[in-house]
């Protein structure tokens, strides 16, 4: 059924009813209309207590007629809706991120329409737009196949305070590995600012990825609690990583990248740098950087549309820039 505004006259017997002491659910049955548009109408025009039916409809036609005289979005708002698409921004995130400047941002359909108006217009806002392809994981029934890493720490024995992202300093590891197992990265997130690190090695040996996770590490030594990795023979050197970096070391369950999901979500975000096929070899540490200082100043709703650079550091929410070299400290 096609839902239709209520008319002058649903609204007048909506008004006898209430003074004859009808209930919501009566007059709904009355009208032939959902009990939920009642609560919304008289919610809405009844605010004080006495729904007015004549009140009532010209606030709704007014409603209506602004509705229809929506002004489009202003010429200096667009200038910062294209600035932040093409710094790959999704639609939501430059709305989000907007208001949180105290800029008045369209609305997310707003911005959809815009980018599909400068795409008949021969624009290339279009082709900033991310995409995912829905991934299928085999998870083996939870069996390890890969044996043991010796002293291992399971998650189980992780405290409870990292589970509900209260401090900086709680990170998860993964490497990211390339076409043809050619070329490898060492990708590390906090749990609680998205703040992400990223290196390149020549290979998944354990020593070559546990020095890069030192390295990365060191400068923020002192906000750096606990690691969770998966279950990869390349952190079997997870004991010397722990004695470097004064840190506790924890394994995820085989075959539960959920356990480690953030992470998991950083690695699908820099596949937008450096896709599936990928040679990782072809690829310098500088590109890296730049991927990394994207994903760090981009905005994300689940940090109010604060960046992870923003929230990790304790800075105060400014205007986005990207410069044009490599990732700074």
């Amino acid at each position: 059924m096609n839902y239709t505004q209520l008319s002058l006259n649903e609204r007048y017997q909506i008004s006898a009813l209430l003074q004859a002491g009808q209930s919501r659910t009566t007059i709904a049955k009355q009208l032939q209309r959902h009990r939920s548009t009642i609560d919304r109408e008289i919610a809405r025009c009844g605010c004080t207590g006495l729904y007015d039916a004549a009140i009532a409809h010209s606030h709704a036609m007014s409603c209506q007629q602004a509705s229809r005289n929506a002004k489009p979005i202003a010429p200096h708002v667009l200038a910062h809706v294209d600035c932040y698409l093409r710094l790959s921004l999704s639609p939501q995130q430059v709305c989000g991120r907007l208001d949180a400047e105290g800029i008045a941002a369209p609305s997310v359909e707003g911005i959809y329409q815009h980018i599909l108006k400068d795409q008949a217009a021969c624009g290339d806002l279009y082709t900033y737009l991310r995409c995912q392809k829905a991934r299928r994981k085999r998870y083996a029934s939870g069996r390890e196949r890969r044996g043991q890493i010796a002293g291992r720490v399971c998650i189980e024995q992780r405290p409870a305070i990292v589970d509900k992202r209260r401090r900086i300093g709680d990170w998860e590891g993964d490497t990211v590995v390339g076409s043809h197992h050619k070329g490898f990265l060492v990708t590390l997130v906090e749990r609680k600012s998205r703040y992400c690190l990223v290196a390149q090695v020549p290979n998944k040996e354990a020593t070559r990825v546990g020095e890069a996770i030192i390295e990365m590490l060191r400068p923020h030594k002192q906000v750096c609690h606990t690691i969770t990795f998966d279950n990869g023979k390349e952190f079997a050197q997870h004991q010397y990583v722990a004695d470097c970096l004064e840190a506790k070391v924890y394994f995820a369950h085989p075959y539960c990248s959920w356990e480690r999901g953030l992470n998991e979500n950083t690695n699908g975000l820099l596949r937008q740098y450096f896709p599936k096929g990928t040679n990782l070899q072809d690829i310098s540490q500088e590109q890296v950087d730049e991927a990394v200082y994207a994903l760090n100043h981009r905005p994300r709703k689940c940090l109010g549309y604060k960046t992870p650079h923003e929230v990790f550091y304790g800075l105060k929410l400014t205007p986005i820039k990207l410069p044009t070299d490599a990732l700074r400290s």
